[in-house]
């Protein structure tokens, strides 16, 4: 099923007022989708795309009038979504467990009904909020994975930097665990985002809060290293002619990489390095807080790092350092454990 107009309004919302990604409001477009189609299926509802767009104006409609509001002519998805109530939620809820979806991914199903609902109630599509009377179900704390500074040694020795764009994937990974930023910030920077002088780069983060890192001297020697042999490509003097944006990282044809690129990229140089096929970018960043709070950096210079709006999301990386003490301690001490 194509997004209906309610979904695509919230979608729109979520892009353009909360300033999520295309990839998050992707995510949740995919949820209330399932959502929809459990409700055609349910109420048995051939679904009209035009039909939904009245269904959405009679309820905002309804609701600047101070009436109820009710299901069009024909029964419309939107109508039900609009009519839902704690039972509807639940029955959908028991619909998702049948599936045997994990408690993360059911979670995450939650959150979205929450968010759409609670956009919904704001702006007067529906009149009160089934979701305030759903839990989300507790989840096992997953500590995120993090590995050694000597595999990281290994990765970040496997480009071979003799050539351009080996000298650009050994930069892309040392900024990577130089700085700990998100690969979707890592493929928008662009050259003028390099402050060599300040040896830092300018990030453009998530709800497009912008945050300066330090980059360190491996990170920053080849990145300049990678940039010299760069400005003798033709490509790259080809795009600095034009006029647009210089992405710091090009691809093959001198134009922007992509997220899914790098983790291409990534996985090519861990089968050359022998190391665990799982790690992602995203274990880098991992990596990244993990080694810095093990060596005595203090959280809220971390969280700052990481772009992190909440110190709770930076102290979950304190679990994995103090897990790890535990691990050691318990190794080491010779009253430990019981005999």
């Amino acid at each position: 099923m194509a997004n209906l107009p309610i979904i695509e309004s919230f979608l729109n919302y979520l892009l353009h007022e909360r300033h999520f990604s295309a990839y998050t409001a992707k995510c949740y477009g995919a949820d209330l989708r399932q959502y929809c189609d459990y409700l055609a299926d349910e109420f048995d509802i051939s679904v009209n795309v035009e039909q939904e767009g009245r269904a959405l104006q009679a309820a905002r409609l309804s609701s600047a009038n101070g009436t109820a509001a009710g299901h069009a002519a024909a029964p419309t998805v939107t109508g039900n979504i609009v009519q839902a109530d704690v039972n509807v939620i639940r029955a959908f809820l028991a619909h998702l467990s049948e599936q045997n979806y994990s408690a993360s991914t059911m979670a995450r199903k939650i959150a979205t009904l929450r968010s759409f609902y609670k956009w919904a109630d704001r702006t007067g599509v529906v009149k009160g909020n089934p979701m305030v009377m759903i839990r989300t179900p507790k989840q096992a704390k997953r500590l995120p994975k993090a590995i050694t500074v000597e595999e990281i040694e290994r990765l970040l020795s496997a480009p071979d930097d003799r050539e351009l764009l080996g000298a650009r994937d050994r930069a892309i990974l040392e900024t990577l665990y130089s700085t700990g930023v998100r690969v979707s910030e890592l493929v928008d920077l662009d050259a003028a985002d390099l402050d060599e002088y300040g040896e830092a780069l300018h990030i453009r983060g998530k709800g497009k809060k912008e945050r300066l890192v330090p980059l360190g001297s491996h990170a920053l020697a080849a990145i300049r290293h990678y940039l010299a042999m760069l400005h003798q490509d033709p490509r790259f003097k080809q795009a600095e002619a034009s006029g647009k944006r210089l992405p710091l990282f090009i691809n093959k044809h001198g134009g922007r990489l992509s997220s899914r690129s790098v983790r291409r990229k990534l996985d090519k140089y861990l089968r050359e390095a022998g190391l665990d096929p799982t790690i992602s970018p995203h274990t880098l960043r991992h990596s990244f807080a993990t080694h810095l709070l093990g060596n005595g950096a203090d959280l809220r210079s971390v969280q700052e790092l990481l772009g992190h709006q909440s110190l709770s999301t930076t102290q979950i990386y304190t679990h994995l350092t103090t897990q790890r003490l535990r691990e050691a301690y318990d190794d080491a001490h010779p009253r430990a454990e019981a005999g």
